[in-house]
């Protein structure tokens, strides 16, 4: 007979675990290309599987069980807006990747800097099912006020034109043209800017004819780019934490042992990204620039932290959250700091063999 270990008073047996497949880049999906992370659980007996997600809901067969042994390293537009409905999860990391976040235009339209967007019709994707699940909307409407505050302007000093929302799907690469519709609707003249960031985004534009006007990247200030991605939330259900707190740290150390690797293979790293982020080489090096690939370590600094904060404030102002989050009440640090210290003793135990 199956005993069900929670109803027991004991934690609830793993044979899987369970990481989003979000079109993005990210440490802990490098590692799962490397196959990294299923060597490190294999010993266990436990599985790692992609799994999708439709809006708030994973696409999978059995979601609430999933939920419980899931790690989301993903846009936090979604995990705020679940966190406002009181989902159970942590952050247990944040990452910051600049990913090619710009204001694009036609070529005939004249914009040298942020003061010249005073007026443009900006195109803004309409609301989803739910306003938690209105990524594209969030995403614009934040890139268009930071863009726009370089310049001394408010949202109320540009016009904001309604395209239709994106559906709510899997990802895909068709998916990821749809999430961009503004685009056709720039090339057409019926806006003058649009919003956009990511790899997919930026072969869209390209594919258009269509070019940047402000590089929101090229701005020394992190406020001109605190969106969706930036800072992106690694979170996980609390019960994992609570009941598998080694699991949790060492899923942590393969995910900083990506990031390593990373910052080492530059060259490699982008078509592992290509496939991540459903786009080719050269969006992947049109959106992701410099020294990108030395930045893909999680960490909980009180800087990131601050500008999750900014995010989840600018919107719940914006009417996508239910309710406001406690940023620093979701946070728990526990596992990274065991996974950091782990390694730091792995470190000196190497140094100490040579």
């Amino acid at each position: 007979m199956e005993i069900d270990c929670r109803a027991a008073g004991g934690p609830e047996a793993l044979d899987s675990i369970w990481m989003s497949q979000s079109p993005i880049p990210a440490a802990s999906g490098i590692a799962w290309a490397l196959g990294w992370m299923a060597e490190e659980f294999a010993g266990d007996g436990i599985a790692i599987k992609r799994v999708a997600e439709s809006g708030l809901r994973l696409v999978a067969p059995d979601p609430e069980r999933q939920a419980r042994h899931h790690f989301r390293e993903a846009g936090n537009i979604q995990a705020l807006a679940a966190r406002s409905l009181g989902a159970p999860t942590r952050v247990i990391g944040l990452t910051w990747i600049d990913e090619g976040q710009a204001i694009v235009v036609r070529p005939d339209t004249r914009v040298l800097e942020p003061a010249d967007l005073r007026n443009l019709r900006f195109a803004l994707p309409g609301f989803a099912r739910t306003r938690g699940e209105s990524i594209a909307r969030g995403m614009a409407l934040h890139g268009i006020q930071s863009a726009l505050a370089l310049g001394g302007l408010t949202l109320g000093e540009a016009r904001l034109v309604e395209v239709p929302a994106p559906p709510i799907e899997q990802p895909s690469a068709a998916g990821m043209r749809r999430l961009w519709l503004g685009l056709d609707w720039l090339a057409a003249g019926r806006v003058d800017a649009v919003y956009i960031k990511g790899a997919a985004a930026a072969e869209a534009a390209a594919r258009l004819g269509l070019v940047v006007g402000i590089d929101l990247d090229s701005y020394p200030s992190r406020l001109a780019r605190v969106n969706n991605g930036t800072p992106r939330p690694i979170t996980v259900h609390a019960d994992m934490i609570d009941d598998h707190f080694d699991i949790v740290v060492r899923f942590l150390e393969q995910t900083l042992r990506a990031a390593d690797w990373a910052a080492g293979n530059p060259a490699e790293l982008k078509h592992i990204l290509a496939r991540e982020t459903l786009a080719g080489i050269s969006g992947v090096e049109a959106a992701y620039r410099g020294d990108f690939h030395r930045s893909l370590h999680p960490d909980l600094s009180p800087d990131r932290v601050d500008m999750l904060e900014k995010q989840a404030n600018f919107l719940w102002l914006h009417g996508f959250l239910e309710h406001r989050v406690d940023v620093a009440r979701w946070i728990d640090p526990r596992p990274l700091d065991a996974a950091l210290a782990r390694r730091a003793g792995l470190e000196r135990y190497r140094a100490a063999a040579r």
